[in-house]
């Protein structure tokens, strides 16, 4: 089992010594959220709590993911970053491509991008993209991106995307893993083609049967027997490295949690506070 430290709401300011101390203590991760804007007005509600309302302020800083890693990956040697999780189709394919290739090389092979599909028109409007066709056209996305990363000479003409030959360089000194986000039967089959799914939060039980789902998914791709992490979000009720190792049994490879949580449900963490509770985290679950 390997953990992740997921840094979503922090500070700017607190990013780089949060990843060093993650390093120090053990983490295998930090995670990065992604959103491009907080709109004055939702078109509509948002599909992660019950009331519709985002779990994020619009004063939450959300700083570009890929600009912050780099920030992160100068300051630490071993500890890997992937976002938790990037609005891919709210993008153009050309652009994440580069943008992944280049943090690839300047953090020796340290990235993983885990992509999800958005909820927010606003985000796709503002950045010029369709809302309406976002999966299929992620899934193609996806593909582009994939062959721009041999670094050899690419050609693609495909329903949402047409271009004649181009080469990318400098291409990933590393193969760059592509999570999925998402509990939906769409986005557990586009997890399965890839290389990882992440959770988001759940009970175990509710866990457990998301990933029986989900190696069914991977049956019918042909890709279970390839390589695959299954990144746990905030499990909710697996507290104990007991029920860690419930987790790990059915094929979690990664629990992902920001150790101060309960503490942020009261007002503002301090980064003392934070590198507290890290230290309290890595002796019970780490360590051992």
């Amino acid at each position: 089992m390997r953990y992740g430290l997921s840094i979503a709401f922090s500070s700017p300011e607190e990013y780089v010594p949060l990843a060093q101390a993650a390093e120090e203590r053990g983490f295998a991760w930090v995670t990065l959220a992604d959103h491009l804007i907080y709109p004055k007005q939702f078109s509509v509600p948002y599909p992660y709590t019950p009331d519709g309302v985002p779990r994020f302020a619009d004063s939450d800083p959300f700083p570009d993911p890929w600009i912050a890693v780099t920030a992160m990956a100068a300051a630490t040697r071993e500890i890997g970053f992937y976002t938790n999780v990037y609005v891919l189709p709210a993008r153009n394919p050309v652009q994440v491509a580069k943008i992944m290739a280049t943090a690839s090389v300047f953090t020796g092979g340290r990235v993983a991008l885990g992509v999800g599909m958005g909820w927010m028109p606003e985000e796709f409007a503002i950045s010029g993209q369709a809302f309406h066709n976002r999966g299929r056209r992620a899934d193609e996305m996806i593909d582009i991106m994939k062959s721009l990363w041999t670094g050899d000479w690419v050609e693609h003409h495909g329903e949402f995307y047409d271009f004649d030959a181009v080469r990318m360089v400098p291409a990933p000194v590393a193969p760059i893993p592509i999570l999925v986000g998402g509990i939906s039967a769409p986005a557990l089959r586009r997890a399965a083609r890839n290389d990882g799914w992440i959770s988001d939060l759940h009970t175990t039980a509710e866990l457990l049967a998301l990933i029986e789902r989900l190696q069914q998914k991977r049956q019918a791709a042909g890709t279970a027997d390839r390589p695959f992490d299954i990144l746990c979000f905030n499990p909710l009720d697996a507290t104990t490295p007991e029920s860690h190792q419930q987790l790990a049994e059915a094929g979690v490879t990664t629990v992902t949690t920001a150790p101060w949580a309960e503490a942020a449900l009261a007002g503002p963490v301090s980064l003392a506070d934070k590198l507290r509770a890290m230290d309290r985290f890595a002796g019970d679950f780490i360590q051992r």
